[in-house]
C-alpha cells in the first residue's frame, strides 16, 4: 500500500491524481487510501458554481490541490498547524501552474485561524492510536509522529472536526474525513451528537476509511 517514505522523500515528489505532490519539508506522504477516496469525493462537487473547500489538517496540501485541479470554480482554503508545511503548498501550487488566487493559505491549529463557512471539508487528521500503534515501522521511522498520532485512542482530532462543523459547514455542506476502521461508529455517535449523519465507506482495499458527514435530508 506505501512505497518506501525515505525513498519518497529523497525524490522530493509523490503523484496524487496526477497533480506532483512536493515533499520539500518532509509532510506525511500522500496515501493510496486517501487518493481512492478524495477522488470520489470531488465527483460529488459541482464543476461550475464556485465552491468554497477546505482542506483542514492540509499537510503537503495534496487534497486541496486535487480538488483545485479538477474542480475549475473551486476556491481552496489549506489549514496547517505545522508553519514549515506552509511553504510547500505554495511550491507545488505553482509547480501544478494553479492559479494562487484560488487558493488562501492559514496557519491553524484545528479550527483556529479558519475563517468560513464551507460548502465542502476535506479532513485527513493525525488519527492513529498510540495504544494500538497501527503504523508501519517504516512510517514511524521517517515520518512526522504529529502527523500519525492522536490522543484518545486517535479518535482526539477527529472529535475536534466534527465539533467545529456546525459552524463552518453551510447549510447542505459536507465533510469527509479519514479514519481507522474501529473509529467508524464513533464518527456517527459524533455526528449525531452535532445533528449529522455520517456514512462509513471502504477504500480500495474493502477496509473502511473515510466517512460522508452531512445533515440528514428532512
Amino acid at each position: 500500500m506505501l512505497t518506501d517514505p525515505k525513498e519518497d522523500y529523497a525524490r522530493g515528489f509523490i503523484p496524487f491524481l496526477g497533480q506532483k505532490i512536493l515533499l520539500d519539508s518532509k509532510p506525511l506522504i500522500p496515501r493510496p487510501e486517501t487518493e481512492f477516496w478524495v477522488e470520489k469525493a470531488i465527483q460529488e462537487i459541482p464543476l461550475e458554481q464556485e465552491m468554497r473547500v477546505l482542506d483542514l489538517f492540509a499537510g503537503s496540501g495534496c487534497i486541496g490541490i486535487a480538488v483545485l485541479a479538477h474542480v475549475p470554480a473551486a476556491r481552496v482554503t489549506f489549514a496547517e498547524k505545522e508553519r514549515r508545511h506552509l511553504s510547500t503548498i505554495r511550491k507545488s501550487l505553482a509547480e501544478n501552474h494553479i492559479d494562487p488566487e484560488r487558493a488562501s493559505i492559514v496557519e491553524s491549529d484545528v479550527w483556529r485561524g479558519v475563517a468560513g463557512p464551507f460548502e465542502y471539508v476535506f479532513a485527513n487528521p493525525p488519527y492513529v492510536s498510540r495504544a494500538r500503534d497501527t503504523a508501519d515501522a517504516s512510517v514511524i521511522a521517517e515520518e512526522p509522529h504529529e502527523a500519525l498520532y492522536a490522543e484518545d485512542d486517535g479518535f482526539a482530532l477527529i472529535q475536534a472536526t466534527i465539533d467545529g462543523l456546525p459552524r463552518f459547514l453551510v447549510p447542505g455542506g459536507v465533510c469527509f474525513i479519514e479514519h481507522e476502521p474501529f473509529h467508524a461508529e464513533r464518527v456517527q455517535e459524533a455526528a449525531a451528537k452535532q445533528g449529522f449523519a455520517a456514512a462509513p465507506f471502504p477504500d480500495q482495499y474493502g477496509v473502511v476509511r473515510y466517512s460522508r458527514v452531512a445533515k440528514p435530508v428532512s
